[in-house]
């Protein structure tokens, strides 16, 4: 291990807390940033108010270095064909739960890093972005850099890692297979194209000019150990917090984590349009894992959402994305910060 993650992160310790939307809020982040780590915030399924809010919340409570996560997914138009196709596919399971669709939702809470984003969070000069599927708009990205923040995003391949670098971010996070959540995926659809931490981050360490960060299947200090030893100059690590005090988990899916179901992940574009590791449930089954019916990201979320409330309510998670990585042996319930000093000696 070098200390080039000090240049970049601005923290004591070489660990980033994976951004997590759907189970995490500032508190995770508050107390993994104190801990001496870098607690990040998924902003992509937060309005602009939502987003001030839990930045207030941050600037009040920690003086530590902190991240922002913003997706980057190019927004296709909404299919109504494809999509009346998908709740044709959908209506069973709503039949079964006593229950239709809403036909007039047609939105959905994830959107894409903007100039109106920005806007809102440019007074708070926020010291780290990290990015998924891709990077904003050069001139966005331009705009961001000015600040003084520092910019890493996701890789999947090799081809996206030297893409990202020549692009002018100041690091890559080298996301392995094996990580739960959604992959960061924006040069290739093919998902036969990932590869686990070890062989990306190996193959990414010596033909990029910036730090790497290695994320997938990092949950202990044997893990973190294993990723400096492949050359990464940090680890970012997002399941073995799951179960932490300070995070929004559901009962339902600290329930699926703590079980001998957590062995078995997989693949699944079905709870949004885009491939994420979760937990296997009744939906990638019967829907299939990789599903052509899905309509694209983040669309076929809509009706998915509603099965999943309607589901939960009867505390069924057969609907329910439960993102996981492969690796759970780290997953404690315990403080975000006994766990993050776990993490490296």
């Amino acid at each position: 291990m070098d200390n080039n993650f000090k240049t970049l992160l601005g923290t004591e310790l070489p660990v980033i807390q994976a951004p997590m939307a759907g189970v995490q809020n500032s508190a995770l982040a508050i107390a993994v940033s104190n801990a001496g780590g870098l607690g990040s915030l998924p902003c992509g399924m937060l309005s602009t108010e939502q987003i001030i809010s839990e930045l207030e919340l941050m600037r009040a409570n920690t003086n530590k270095p902190y991240n922002l996560n913003f997706f980057c997914h190019t927004v296709q138009p909404f299919d109504e064909l494809r999509q009346k196709q998908w709740q044709t596919r959908l209506r069973p399971f709503f039949s079964e739960l006593d229950s239709e669709f809403d036909e007039s939702k047609k939105g959905s809470s994830r959107v894409p890093f903007s100039h109106e984003v920005a806007d809102a969070i440019e007074a708070f000069a926020p010291p780290f972005i990290s990015f998924h599927f891709g990077l904003p708009e050069p001139s966005l990205l331009k705009r961001v850099k000015a600040w003084g923040a520092k910019v890493v995003s996701s890789a999947t391949t090799v081809e996206e890692a030297l893409w990202l670098d020549e692009n002018g971010v100041d690091g890559i996070i080298a996301q392995g297979n094996e990580g739960g959540g959604h992959r960061g995926m924006f040069l290739t659809n093919d998902i036969t194209t990932q590869l686990s931490m070890a062989c990306l981050v190996s193959q990414i360490v010596d033909k990029v000019s910036v730090p790497v960060i290695a994320a997938g299947g990092i949950v202990d200090r044997n893990t973190v150990k294993s990723a400096f030893a492949l050359g990464a100059s940090a680890v970012q690590v997002g399941t073995a917090y799951l179960l932490c005090k300070e995070a929004l988990t559901s009962d339902l899916h600290r329930t699926a984590i703590k079980s001998s179901r957590a062995s078995h992940t997989a693949l699944t574009n079905v709870f949004s349009g885009k491939p994420a590791r979760g937990i296997v449930n009744r939906a990638m089954i019967e829907l299939g894992y990789m599903s052509e019916l899905a309509p694209s990201f983040p669309y076929a979320s809509i009706e998915m959402a509603q099965l999943r409330s309607l589901a939960e309510q009867r505390g069924l998670d057969d609907f329910s994305p439960l993102w996981c990585g492969q690796n759970t042996r780290g997953c404690k319930e315990v403080s975000a910060a006994e766990l993050t000093l776990s993490l490296v000696d």
